[in-house]
This record gives structure tokens, sequence and C-alpha cells, in this order.
């Protein structure tokens, strides 16, 4: 981790780190703990050379912030962003998975039907996104993760994007330029179109395993987005239908005006190109022309003879020698004609093939696949949890032989039956996962603050309540972890105006108490909580500020006896010392004698000191006497 923040260090007094997630172009991404909530996060902590840029700084903070409010099923959640050492943070939702970047460098060209239920899954995210008017910038198949349920989730919302400046550098820039729409290449304005054309790069690198522009540089790379047409997909992976090639052709047009108008038009022109339809308004891409295959040897042996071989026999000796000639020319004419017969009802008969498996492909793979091997199909729709229009079912199974020409009967998933998300108000997380689950769903649990809900009950659903969602689908549950916790400011040596208004700044409400104190007026004393506690957001920090004490007129009781004295000046609102002082008069015994402060006026509440008479006789002489005591 040469460079970056060592293992167990603590980032901003909460975040404990455990590992290195990965690097990216602007940021370090760790595997912390949060010490205060005691849950992994991920905390990506931003290079330092982008930190000592204000504007890239202020962007960074003000896109966070959007992102922090994008609440959604496939968008990580972002928990926390500050200040830190030098440079800025984001504490953000751990997600267990894989990135789509590795799967593909694992598996190469990936299934299309899986290829188009993850990149509407990426597109769902986006559209989201877009709603609330925020452009992610940097869509690429590193910025998502996939579950082992298949579910994806979207990361780097809020992530402001590289100068021009850093498209001269190589390796993290590098990965960026690959799926940077040509406007971005140019360093013009983004827009929804932009995110849609890197969706477009994502979706043709995953059913080709290749991204469509590469080079030896940034540079290279982003020239070849604005001014080279990508290749066609399926001249890449032949496997992948005209259908699916307009699509992708349509998300990465050089003008955005010629892209999908929104992440909802793609999503749509996805789901006709998975049914095999080239959607209205999408231009079918231009192919060349197909090869057609000669007919082969094989097709002389089925009983495609030349007729002028015949002619020829009959021919060879250039007349007509009589009837015997003409009866064994009959005879081997009968002859021939019975072998074609034997040729002709040989050619006619069924062929045996062996039935391909189908099971796992969608209804038009499927139907392709036996059209290939010779066969025909028939489809059966039922009702089921699989995605819809994946084949389920077959019949013969595959492997076995069937007559060239015979129907395999497919069974296809008609997708889950649609049942209303249910209400989890007021239930606590394990009564409501219950819930979720017996209506038929998959639950995943997404915990989040909230000023209302107690910690650990439910706080809605994603989708909420009441909409139709199909019965397996993933629903995810929001538990409370009840009121949010800010670190606490510290306002001490502050006016009390300046601190009050720290304080409401972070979420706290104050109160004051003042005291008396040789300390300016207004100066906040103490605090409580302490500075840098941790605290409810919303809850009442309480101040204690100074305040000039008040003054009272001293009384002079010398000459009056204690009693007298001490009522006295403690009913002027101080408080008595008393010092006993020798006097060699009687009459002075329990008089006060002397006092400090005598007079003028004093801080109310200070003390006064008295000098009380006492009168120690002299000893008397003679035997026998004792000591007077007193």
């Amino acid at each position: 981790m040469s460079g970056g923040v060592e293992p167990n260090t603590t980032i901003d007094g909460r975040y404990r780190v455990e590992y290195l997630l990965g690097s990216g172009g602007m940021a370090d991404v760790y595997c912390a703990t949060d010490l205060q909530l005691d849950r992994q996060v991920a905390v990506k902590v931003l290079y330092r050379r982008f930190a000592q840029d204000p504007e890239f700084v202020e962007r960074f903070r003000r896109e966070a912030s959007a992102a922090a409010g994008l609440q959604h099923q496939h968008v990580v959640s972002v928990y926390d962003r500050g200040e830190w050492d030098g440079t800025y943070y984001i504490a953000m939702e751990y997600l267990q998975g894989r990135s789509l970047k590795a799967i593909i460098n694992e598996y190469g060209a990936l299934d299309s039907d899986w290829a188009i239920d993850m990149t509407t899954q990426i597109l769902r995210a986006a559209r989201f996104a877009h709603r609330r008017n925020v452009i992610h910038r940097d869509f690429k198949p590193h910025n998502v993760i996939v579950d082992d349920d298949g579910l994806a989730t979207v990361t780097d919302f809020g992530i402001a994007r590289a100068g021009a400046s850093d498209m001269t550098q190589t390796g993290s820039i590098m990965g960026t330029a690959q799926y940077l729409s040509p406007e971005q290449a140019q360093g013009h304005a983004v827009s929804e179109q932009s995110d849609l054309y890197s969706i477009g790069v994502i979706l043709f690198e995953m059913v080709t395993g290749r991204v469509p522009f590469d080079g030896e540089s940034a540079v290279t790379i982003a020239l070849k987005h604005v001014s080279e047409p990508p290749p066609l997909p399926s001249s890449i992976n032949p496997g992948i239908s005209p259908a699916l090639d307009a699509v992708i052709m349509k998300a990465l047009a050089k003008d955005q005006a010629d892209r999908f108008a929104n992440a909802d038009q793609f999503i749509d022109a996805l789901e006709q190109a998975r049914a095999g339809v080239i959607p209205a308004g999408v231009p079918a891409p231009a192919v060349g022309e197909r090869t057609m295959i000669g007919m082969s040897g094989s097709a002389l042996a089925a009983g495609a003879v030349p007729t002028s071989a015949y002619a020829a026999a009959s021919d060879a000796n250039g007349d007509d020698d009589g009837p015997g000639r003409r009866w064994w020319l009959f005879a081997g004419g009968a002859v021939i004609a019975v072998g074609l017969l034997l040729v002709l009802l040989l050619a006619l008969k069924p062929g045996q093939v062996t039935v391909p498996r189908v099971v796992g492909s969608d209804a038009t793979t499927a139907q392709a696949a036996l059209t290939r091997a010779g066969l025909k199909s028939d489809i059966v729709l039922k009702k089921s949890l699989t995605v819809k229009g994946q084949v389920i079912a077959q019949n013969p199974p595959a492997g076995e032989q069937a007559d060239e020409g015979s129907t395999v009967t497919l069974t296809v998933s008609d997708g889950p039956d649609s049942v209303a998300v249910p209400s989890v108000a007021g239930l606590a997380s394990l009564q409501a996962r219950r819930r979720l689950e017996n209506a038929g769903f998959t639950v995943r649990i997404r915990k989040s603050s909230s000023d209302t809900v107690p910690s650990g009950d439910a706080v809605e659903t994603l989708p909420p309540e009441g909409t139709p969602s199909p019965q397996g689908s993933t629903i995810t549950l929001v538990v409370s972890t009840g009121k949010a916790t800010v670190e606490v400011p510290a306002v001490v040596g502050q006016n009390v105006d300046d601190a009050r208004a720290t304080l409401r700044g972070a979420g706290f409400g104050v109160s004051v108490t003042e005291q008396d104190s040789s300390s300016t007026a207004g100066t906040v004393l103490r605090q409580d909580p302490g500075a840098g506690g941790k605290a409810d957001k919303g809850s009442t920090v309480a101040l204690v500020v100074a305040k000039t004490p008040a003054t009272t007129k001293v009384p002079n009781t010398v000459g009056e006896d204690e009693a007298s004295a001490i009522a006295e000046i403690q009913g002027a609102g101080f408080k008595v010392s008393i010092d006993r002082v020798a006097v060699p008069d009687e009459l002075q015994d329990g008089t006060v004698v002397s006092q400090d402060p005598s007079g003028g006026s004093a801080k109310t509440g200070s003390t006064v000191t008295i000098g009380v008479g006492r009168y120690d006789p002299p000893p008397a002489s003679g035997a026998g006497r004792k000591p007077v005591r007193r």
C-alpha cells in the first residue's frame, strides 16, 4: 500500500482501514470498519494532487452531496464525506461481489440475454440519477459490482471528472478513456446521452469481450471515439442478433441527438432486441453479403445424376442395331430406373439428428439452434421464477435422437407472477424480512440512519410498498440505524454567537447558561458533550458562557459582635472568613476588630474576612492555681 493509507489507520477518528480494495484514476478505495456503527464500509480517499485544486475540491464536495441523496437498489449508498489529512474522503456501502470488468476478463464474450439483463440494471441506476439531475460521467465495468444473485450496483456517482490535462496520462486514465463519449473526449459539456454512450460501450464489451476502441495512449483512444466508426459487434461475435447490433450502434452514435434520448428508450429497445425485433427508429446496421455455400459432392450420391451421362451411353456407337439392341437398352434402362428409385426413396426417408441442449437459452436463440439442427419447435408458456423468455424444459431432451424435421416442444418461462410489495411500516427488521420472503421476494438489507424510526426497525422498501413486482425479484429492505450521529465541533473559547452558528451548522441545537467569570463576557467556557465526541444529529449541546460578575456594597462590621457581623455580611451577598486575633482588652473579646475589605464595593458572592478579638488573661501567680481555659 505504498503511498496510500496504512492498515489500522483511523480516518477522521471513525473509519479504521483494513485493506486496499482498489485504485482508480482519482482515488484509492479501502475496506474499513466504521468504529461508531461497527460495520464494514468502503472509503474512497482522493489523491492529494486533486485535493490541491480548489475548483476540483468544490466540485467533489458538491457532487458527493448529490450522490449521498441517491437511494436506489442499483446505486451504492453514500454514508459520509469529509476532509482528513490534507485530502478528502467519501464513506460508502461495502458491496460483496466482483466488478463487471473482472467477470468480462474471466469469461470473455458473455451471453446476449445476460448482457441485456445487466445493461438494464445499469440503465435503471442511470435513469434514477438523471431524473435527479446527477450525471455519472464515468460509467465503466470497473464501477459496476455484481453479487452472487446477479444484482448489479453502480458505484462512483458524484466523482468529478478528470481535467483535460489528465488525458495525457497513461494507466488509470487509459481505462476511463475506453468508455468516454465523443463530447467528453473533446472537453465539451456532458449530458444524459454521454452516460448512455458509456453504457453502450459496456454492453459492446460484454457481448464481444473487447472494447470498440483501444490504443497505445488515452489520447489515441479518445480521438477514435471522436472520428472512427465502431466495428459492428456481430463482426466480432457472429452470435449477436441484427436487432442487438442495431441497438448497440445507436447507443454509440457520434452525435448525441442520434443516440437514445434517455435511459427508458434504451431499456425498451433492449427488450425488443431480446425478442429479435429491431426497434422503430433504430436504423438496421449495414451487413456484408452472406457467402453462399455450393452444392457438395454428396448431392450427386443422392441421385443428382447428369442427364448427359445417360445420353452418351445410348449413343455410344452413333446408331441403332435393331430389336436386340433395343431390348438390352430397355433392360438396362429399367435397371437404372429401379436404382434411381431406390436412391430417391433413401433420400426421402427422414434422417436421425441429435437434439441439441437449449434449456437455459432464451426462446429465440433456442429456436434458431433447433432450426440449424434440422428440427422444428413448438413453444409452451409457463409461469416461473425464471427470467421471462428463458427455456426451462425441452421434449425430447438434449442428446436424444429424433427424426429430422420433427418437433421439439419448448417450455418457456412466462416470467413470475407479479405481487404487490407488502407494507413493512412499524415492523422490526426480522419481521419485515419474513413478510417480504413470505410474499415470494428475495430480500437485500440496506442500513440507513433515520430521525424518526427506531434503530433496528424497517424504514421502507425499494421499490415502495404496493408496487407490483415479480415474485423472486430482489426487494431492498432499508433498516434504521437510529438517528445519525455527528462529531461535536470544538467551540470553547469562541464568542457565543459564533459557537451557536458552528453547532447549528453541524446539525445540533444549543442551550446557554451564563457564569460569572473574569473572561470576556460572551466567551464559551465549557461545552457538553465535549469536542470530538459523537452525538445524535439534532441533539442539544450545552454551553457555559462567561458574564461580568455583579458587585455589592460591603458593610463595615468593625466593633460589632461576631454573630451580628456574620449575619450582616452574609445578608449583603458575601461569604465570610473568620480570623481569631489576640486582644489585650477583655472588652474586645468576641468583637470584630478588623475587616478586609472594610468598605466600598466587591464582587457579589466573594469572601469578606473579619478579625474577631480573643482575650487570653495572663496566668495567675501562686501554687495550686490552674490556668483559666477559655
